[in-house]
């Protein structure tokens, strides 16, 4: 299994861009995959985005790093090589999602398909419901809306792992700690999932 994350200039898939992939084989830890690509010019920069990673937007659009399409490949190149080609993440259809929709505009869309594929596990589903078979009731934000509140933060307390990232929310830094990175972020995923599936 292939535990993965992105870090994006963005939330909106069509309008952002990619700058990291990282990614960890579960079953091979020290398989790992890191990299990072120039936003293409197009693509929008959020406020909260800069917060969270610690990045400028100069940065993201550096013209020295290579680009996103050159980061997908690179990606898909070592998901090659990896055993069980089944992506995992938190709230890993987003990331999935962003990918895909850059596959299709760079035209490597079949490269992707064939190799991955749209097989995909949540943390995000499993935690909740292990929540669920030791609470009786899922984790939701409230009663009202009914929304869930597994965030990773909070997969990661109920796992007994301290969270030492940075939080952000309506772009304000309300909680001071590290830059959000892909593999750290797919390495704290990757240790969650090994504690709820044994």
């Amino acid at each position: 299994m292939i535990v993965m994350d992105i870090e994006s200039s963005g939330l909106d898939s069509g309008r952002c861009g990619i700058w990291q992939i990282g990614a960890v084989e579960l079953e091979n830890p020290n398989n790992t995959f890191i990299q990072e690509a120039r936003i293409d010019d197009k693509d929008e920069v959020t406020q909260e985005a800069l917060i969270i990673t610690e990045k400028t937007e100069q940065e993201l659009r550096d013209k020295n790093k290579q680009s996103q399409k050159q980061l997908i490949e690179n990606f898909l190149n070592w998901c090659k090589k990896c055993r069980e080609r089944i992506i995992a993440g938190q709230n890993v259809g987003w990331d999935i999602s962003f990918i895909q929709n850059k596959c299709i505009r760079y035209g490597i869309h079949d490269k992707f398909h064939d190799l991955l594929g749209v097989r995909i596990i949540d943390l995000h589903t499993i935690a909740n419901l292990k929540y669920k078979e030791k609470n009786g009731v899922f984790r939701l934000k409230d009663e009202k809306t009914g929304k869930s509140d597994m965030s990773l933060p909070n997969v990661m307390k109920f796992c007994g792992l301290k969270d030492n990232r940075r939080v952000v929310e309506n772009g304000k830094l309300i909680k001071e700690g590290e830059a959000h990175n892909a593999l750290t972020d797919a390495k704290l995923t990757a240790e969650c999932l090994r504690r709820l599936l044994k």
